[in-house]
């Protein structure tokens, strides 16, 4: 995203979204999430909102009908609604990663059909990397591509596919030549929309991130034309599904620093009404130490996103940064929900009460979008090539 779209956007223009976001979230989001959640019921009012509201083309460009958002706005949205109910960003995101590799990685013709229809909502995508057997080491898929004249048949599986049930396409990552040494030479992407040997074959049930379709797909003999190889070339998968981490990583990261924010407000609220002893909970010194670590966790996570979004709009590498952001912040949602069900105590584990939504949905954020475990290794070692000796 080039400092020209971001200079489109002045501070009053942030602020005005930023407030109809927070209006939106009051209004459309809050009231649902408790009864949704629990019914793992999937939230077609709001997707329907979400695409009159521009979200679907956040982060596309103007030029294709997008809104065209720098990520340091894109994160402060994702932040607002993830501190109610964390689950419908993904809704938005994976779409938006899709599109960002389209937008970076895509040939002309491409770009013109698939973005503006993207940017309406009008086509919701998702990303279709993992599989039963590969997820952070992707360069052990089984899903392969072979060229049959003017078109690809595919085989293989796919797993923890968000947007897979109720969007139109995602984005496939193959392996067009499953002997090539080094493994990534041999890996393609493809823009693969639904039709037949698409098999949505099983919608998973998980203990948070409810009310998303994250499904299990399987291809079978399943025929995409070769003008939806992304970019027109052969080889190039590995390294445009790595272009899109960064901006992968720093959503994910608002996502923890907005589930940590939530929480934060929930334990605030309820230490001022739980009463022990006489007083609020709020007096008791151990609540507050719980209350003064989390908060300033919260604000030291925003202020991490804040440098690795800031980058990213800048256009330099931001790896280290995002890598940061992504871990510190996601621990940080963990770390405020756990401590959240602490302050709450016996209720917390009433479904009443929203703080154990909170926890449920933490954890995936540790390790969705590269575990944390790898956050810590792609930190060091960029630490250590910034600072040769």
């Amino acid at each position: 995203m080039s400092n020209e779209t971001n200079a489109q956007w002045s501070a009053e223009d942030e602020q005005a979204l930023l407030d109809t976001i927070d209006g939106w979230i009051e209004k459309s989001v809050a009231p649902i999430a408790r009864e949704y959640d629990l019914a793992d019921k999937y939230p077609h009012e709001l997707v329907e909102e979400m695409k009159e509201l521009g979200l679907f083309g956040a982060t596309i460009s103007q030029e294709y009908g997008g809104l065209g958002l720098p990520a340091s706005i894109y994160a402060k949205i994702v932040i607002r609604i993830s501190a109610v109910w964390m689950a419908p960003t993904g809704i938005f995101n994976s779409h938006l990663i899709m599109a960002s590799a389209i937008e970076r990685a895509g040939t002309e013709e491409q770009k013109q059909h698939y973005l503006p229809l993207m940017a309406t909502g009008e086509l919701r995508g998702g990303i279709g990397l993992t599989e039963p057997n590969a997820g952070t080491d992707l360069q052990a898929i089984r899903t392969v591509a072979k060229r049959e004249g003017d078109h690809y048949v595919i085989n293989g599986a796919k797993t923890w596919i968000t947007n897979s049930l109720h969007g139109d396409m995602i984005l496939l990552l193959v392996k067009t030549d499953p002997d090539a040494q080094p493994r990534y030479k041999g890996m393609s992407m493809f823009i693969a929309e639904k039709g037949d040997g698409f098999i949505v074959a099983n919608k998973m049930k998980k203990s948070g991130y409810r009310a998303i379709d994250t499904c299990e797909l399987v291809f079978e003999d399943y025929k995409v034309p070769a003008s939806r190889l992304l970019g027109g070339v052969e080889g190039q998968g590995f390294k445009q599904t790595l272009g899109g981490l960064e901006l992968g990583r720093i959503n994910v990261a608002a996502r923890g620093a907005g589930i940590a924010e939530g929480a934060l407000r929930l334990s605030v609220r309820y230490a001022q009404e739980r009463r022990t002893f006489g007083v609020p909970i709020a007096e008791h010194q151990a609540i507050q130490l719980k209350l003064g670590e989390m908060a300033s966790k919260v604000e030291a996570s925003k202020l991490l996103i804040e440098s690795a979004a800031k980058a990213f709009d800048k256009g330099e590498r931001c790896d280290m940064e995002a890598g940061m952001a992504k871990y510190f912040a996601t621990e940080t949602g963990a770390y405020c929900a756990q401590e959240g069900m602490r302050i709450f105590g016996g209720y917390s584990y009433s479904t009443e009460y929203e703080i154990e939504r909170f926890h449920r949905d933490a954890m995936l954020m540790c390790i969705g979008e590269g575990t944390n475990e790898m956050q810590k290794i792609i930190i060091a070692k960029q630490l250590v090539a910034r600072n040769a000796i």
